[in-house]
């Protein structure tokens, strides 16, 4: 089994990005179970205001977030950088329907990364969003969080914009094999 060392104490940052969501008006977040993203996942379902969806796979997130904006609300897709090359080709629905779209994804085959499955798709998380059209930004600092997010969802819904936010692998914590007993 996977488990995270808890990273450097710092901010709250998966409060600071729910709060930037909140003041948003994003009323949607669907997400592939992920330790990374759990404070902010359990944030979003203690909020009645928000409904959660849990996704088999992260493309199904992009149809949702697409959806979401057809019937007049906002959504944000949360998943693994392991998760992007699955995306690839419902990314291409971005493009050609000028849907907003806004993800917040935590970087695997990083910083002290523990499992050689996940460096590849590490590498080529940013190109492959880019490859698509996404604008991508990197949340290297918990501090900049709240400021980052509510900048990325201003970009993502006001301007029509795909948006993803690739969060360190160090702001999440080293992952490790560990012995279930």
């Amino acid at each position: 089994m996977a488990v995270s060392d808890p990273p450097t104490t710092g901010p709250d940052w998966p409060l600071a990005i729910y709060e930037a969501l909140k003041a948003a008006g994003v009323r949607q977040l669907c997400y592939v179970p992920d330790a990374g993203h759990s404070r902010l996942i359990g944030l979003a379902h203690d909020d009645p205001a928000i409904a959660t969806t849990v996704l088999t796979t992260e493309e199904e997130g992009v149809a949702l977030s697409a959806g979401a904006w057809l019937g007049g609300q906002r959504a944000v897709l949360l998943m693994q950088s392991s998760g992007v090359g699955n995306c690839v080709n419902m990314l291409s629905l971005l493009q050609s329907c000028r849907f907003p779209f806004l993800t917040f994804v935590t970087m695997r085959g990083e910083w002290a990364e523990f499992n050689p499955w996940q460096v590849p798709m590490g590498k080529a998380t940013q190109a492959a969003f880019e490859i698509m059209g996404v604008t991508v930004f990197r949340l290297e600092h918990p501090e900049d969080a709240g400021e980052m997010a509510a900048a990325s969802a201003k970009l993502a819904y006001d301007s029509d914009q795909p948006i993803a936010v690739l969060i360190s692998q160090r702001m999440i914590g080293a992952k490790k094999w560990t012995e279930v007993k």
